[in-house]
C-alpha cells in the first residue's frame, strides 16, 4: 500500500511516471496506483492498457498475486539466502525461490546485531534499496532455516541413544529410536535426517540414513568437512533429471573437427578430461616453419543454459570439491563424467581455438569455433613424456610421428616466444597424498615436474590469452587476475632470507620479474632450490581480480 499522507497527482500518468511511482513504493496493485494517481471510469481502463503494455516491454513484472514493481526490482523487505562471497569477501544475496537471473544485493551486515554473522548458504531478512553501485541488502535478521540432516557421533548410555553433530555450532543433538539403534555402537559416525512434526521440548527426533563407519575412520574425514563447511552435496531430482535428459549436439551450427586427431594428457588418476590438444606444422607459405596449435575444451554451455536448474545449481556451488577419497562435483555425473568429458573414441560438443605461432613462437592469429570432436587418445602427462624420452607402449607408439613429435616440436617453437616474454619460471613442487585402501594416507609423494605438464599449461595460457583478446576485441566485459609488484616488506624478508644462504639481494632492488627469474636461475641445480623457489613464491602479492 502506498502513503495516502503523500498528495496525489491528478490525471493518468505516463509510463516513467509510474515507473517512478512503483521504484519508491516496491510494490503495488492496479487498485492502489489508481487510488495514488485518482482515477476513475476510462482513466482506469487506460492505466491497465498502459500496465499491459509495460509488462510485454518487459518493464513491469509480477509481484504476488495481484501486485506489480518495476522489472527488475526488489521488494522493500524480503528473505534471501546467501549465495557468493566476491574476492574482497563482500557477501551477496538472492531472493529465496527467485530465478538464476534474479538481480542480486551486497549484504550489508549490522555489526550491532549479537551472534554470528551470516555466511554462505544461510538464509536472512533484509531491507533492500538501491545504493550507488546497485541494489543493497541490509540485514535486519538471520533466520535459523538449517537443514534437514545432521553428520553425527552415536552416543549410547543405558537409556538411550543420541546423535551429536560433528559440528560444534549445530544444536540438533537428535534422539534415536530403540529399534533403530541396535546394531549402533558408541562412537559410529551416522548421516541421520531430523524427524518432522511438532515438538516443543527436548532432543529432536531422528532417523538414522547411512552409518558410515568409526569416528575415527580416516575415511570419515572428508564427510566431516563436507558438513563443517556447508559444502553443497547431490543433487535434486529437477536437477538430475534435466541432466538425464541432455542429448549430443547435432553439427548443425557446429564445425565438424572429429578427424582433427586431438589428445587428451592428464595426471594418471583424473576422473575427467575437460581439454585436448593437437598441432601440425602450417602449410601456408607465408609461414615457413609455423605451426598450427589447437586446444579444445568440453562445451559446458551445450547443456547448461542460462535460467535452467542445471545452471542454478551450478551457481550455487561455484565448483567442484576434491577430497582424496571422493569428489563433489558441480554438475551431475551424467555430464561431468560424461558429456562433458572429452572421452577417447567419442563425439563430444567442443569450444576450440586455432592458433597460429611462427617459427619464433610469437601468434599471429587465432579462430574461435563451437565444434564437434572426437579424442584419438587419452594420455597421462607419465605417458606422454616416456614416449618423448624414447620408452613408447601400445597407445603411444602408433601416434608418435602424426601427433606427438608435432606437438613437442610447436611447443618448442612457442617456448621462444615465451622466452621472450619473461614470466616468473617458479618450478614449485606438487606433492601428492596417495591414500590406502582403509582410507589412510599410504605415502606423499613429489610429483615430478615434467616438459608435459609444461607443454599442456603453455598451450593452455595461449588459449586464454585468445579468449582474451578476442573478448577485448568485441568488447566485452572481462575479468582478469593480476599479481602486483611485491611490496617493500615481502623484499626485505626476501633479502633477509637470501642472506642466510649466501645470496646477497639488494633491500632497495624492485622485485621484477627479471630479477626473481636471475635468482631461480643461479639457484636452480643446488641444495636450496626448492625453497628459494617457495620463498620467491610466498614473496608475490595475492592475486587480484580487475
Amino acid at each position: 500500500m502506498t502513503n495516502s499522507s503523500k498528495r496525489p497527482p491528478a490525471g493518468l500518468p505516463d509510463k516513467d511516471t509510474l515507473l517512478a511511482f512503483l521504484r519508491e513504493a516496491g510494490s503495488a496493485e492496479k487498485t492502489d496506483i489508481a487510488r495514488h494517481f485518482g482515477l476513475k471510469g476510462g482513466d482506469r481502463r487506460a492505466l491497465r492498457e498502459m500496465i499491459r503494455e509495460l509488462e510485454e516491454e518487459g518493464r513491469l513484472g509480477k509481484r504476488g498475486r495481484k501486485g506489480f514493481s518495476e522489472a527488475g526490482a526488489l521488494p522493500p523487505v524480503g528473505v534471501a539466502d546467501v549465495i557468493e562471497r566476491d574476492g574482497d569477501g563482500e557477501l551477496y544475496v538472492r531472493l529465496v525461490e527467485a530465478s538464476a537471473d534474479a538481480p542480486r544485493a551486497i549484504l550489508m551486515p549490522d555489526k550491532s546485531k549479537p551472534g554470528p554473522a551470516p555466511g554462505l548458504g544461510d538464509r536472512v531478512l533484509v531491507k533492500f534499496q538501491r545504493g550507488d553501485e546497485g541494489w543493497e541488502a541490509r540485514l535486519i535478521k538471520k533466520l535459523d532455516v538449517g537443514t534437514n540432516r545432521v553428520l553425527g557421533v552415536i552416543r549410547k548410555s543405558a537409556r538411550e541413544t543420541r546423535v551429536e553433530p560433528v559440528d560444534r555450532r549445530s544444536k540438533d543433538v537428535l534422539l534415536v529410536p530403540q529399534a533403530q539403534s541396535g546394531d549402533l555402537r558408541d562412537g559410529d559416525l551416522v548421516l541421520a535426517a531430523i524427524e518432522k512434526g511438532e515438538q516443543r521440548f527436548g532432543p529432536k527426533r531422528g532417523k538414522i540414513l547411512e552409518h558410515i563407519g568409526k569416528e575415527d575412520d580416516p575415511r570419515a574425514a572428508s564427510l566431516i568437512a563436507i558438513y563443517a563447511h556447508s559444502i553443497p552435496t547431490g543433487f535434486s531430482e529437477a536437477v538430475e533429471r534435466e541432466a538425464e535428459d541432455q542429448a549430443l549436439p547435432t553439427l548443425k551450427g557446429r564445425e565438424d573437427l572429429r578427424e582433427v586427431p586431438f589428445i587428451t594428457i592428464d595426471p594418471a588418476d583424473a576422473r575427467d578430461h575437460d581439454d585436448a590438444v593437437y598441432a601440425a606444422r602450417d602449410e601456408d607459405p607465408k609461414n615457413e616453419g609455423g605451426w598450427i596449435v589447437w586446444v579444445a575444451i568440453a562445451d559446458v554451455a551445450a547443456y547448461v543454459r542460462p535460467g535452467t536448474h542445471l545452471d542454478r545449481e551450478a551457481r550455487d556451488k561455484g565448483n567442484s570439491t576434491y577430497f582424496p577419497d571422493r569428489v563433489e562435483p558441480m554438475l551431475p555425473e551424467v555430464l561431468s563424467n560424461g558429456l562433458c568429458s572429452l572421452k577417447e573414441g567419442e563425439n563430444r560438443a567442443c569450444l576450440a581455438v586455432r592458433m597460429v605461432f611462427d617459427k619464433d613462437g610469437r601468434k599471429t592469429g587465432h579462430k574461435f569455433v563451437r565444434g564437434l570432436m572426437r579424442s584419438h587418445a587419452k594420455l597421462s602427462y607419465e605417458q606422454a613424456q616416456a614416449a618423448i624420452d624414447g620408452q613408447t607402449d601400445d597407445a603411444t607408439g602408433p601416434i608418435m610421428e602424426a601427433i606427438l613429435y608435432p606437438l613437442w616440436n610447436a611447443y618448442h617453437a612457442m617456448l621462444k616466444g615465451r622466452l621472450k616474454r619473461s614470466p616468473l619460471q617458479i618450478e614449485s613442487a606438487e606433492r601428492r597424498i596417495r591414500m590406502a585402501p582403509d582410507g589412510g594416507i599410504a605415502s606423499i609423494e613429489k610429483r615430478a615436474s615434467l616438459e608435459a605438464h609444461r607443454l599442456i599449461e603453455e598451450m593452455m595460457i595461449q588459449a586464454n590469452v585468445c579468449a582474451a583478446e578476442t573478448l577485448e576485441q568485441k568488447q566485452t566485459p572481462l575479468i582478469y587476475r593480476i599479481h602486483d609488484t611485491p611490496s617493500q616488506e615481502k623484499i626485505f624478508n626476501l633479502a633477509d632470507f637470501l642472506s642466510t644462504i649466501g645470496k646477497p639481494w639488494n633491500k632497495g632492488e624492485p622485485g621484477t620479474t627479471k630479477r626473481f627469474n636471475k635468482l631461480l636461475d643461479e639457484t636452480r641445480d643446488t641444495e636450496h632450490a626448492d625453497v628459494v623457489n617457495e620463498v620467491v613464491l610466498r614473496s608475490q602479492m595475492q592475486a587480484i581480480y580487475s
